[in-house]
């Protein structure tokens, strides 16, 4: 069997170049070109019938080692707790206050973005910052 070496994730979402944007900005990701044939993503979005302009959006890695991410619009708005959450890992191999002040100032920086700080979780070593999305999506700092 061949592995498995590329994926996606997908975001259900009300709107997805809002969410997609939001998501490059945490993750330093960035907008693909438009589709072949279009100058622009406008372009693109006039060209398409008006029931699926705006249905979805991608981002990416530029340096195309992390996932794309896609945000499809769907119907229904968020309705219970994700089952899968991304964690942005800005701690590593940090520890203790060291950690926690790195996981804070990341806070601070997504806060102004529209992101809402949950809680923080510290025991003294070990930290961690639940957060939503613009959308009310979990997503965690460590």
């Amino acid at each position: 069997m061949t592995p498995i070496k590329k994926f996606q994730v997908t975001f259900d979402c009300a709107e997805p170049e809002r969410l997609a944007r939001f998501w490059c900005e945490v993750l330093g990701y960035v907008i693909p070109p438009p589709p072949a044939g279009f100058a622009t993503w406008d372009d693109f979005k006039r060209s398409q019938p008006p029931e699926q302009r705006d249905s979805w959006f991608a981002c990416v890695d530029p340096s195309g080692v992390g996932p794309r991410l896609y945000f499809q619009r769907v119907p229904e708005g968020k309705a219970a707790k994700n089952r899968l959450h991304l964690d942005v890992r800005v701690g590593t191999g940090l520890v203790g206050e060291e950690r926690l002040a790195a996981l804070e100032a990341e806070c601070a920086r997504l806060v102004p973005l529209g992101a809402v700080h949950v809680r923080t979780l510290y025991d003294g070593n070990d930290s961690c910052i639940p957060m939503l999305d613009i959308e009310g999506n979990e997503f965690c700092i460590d």
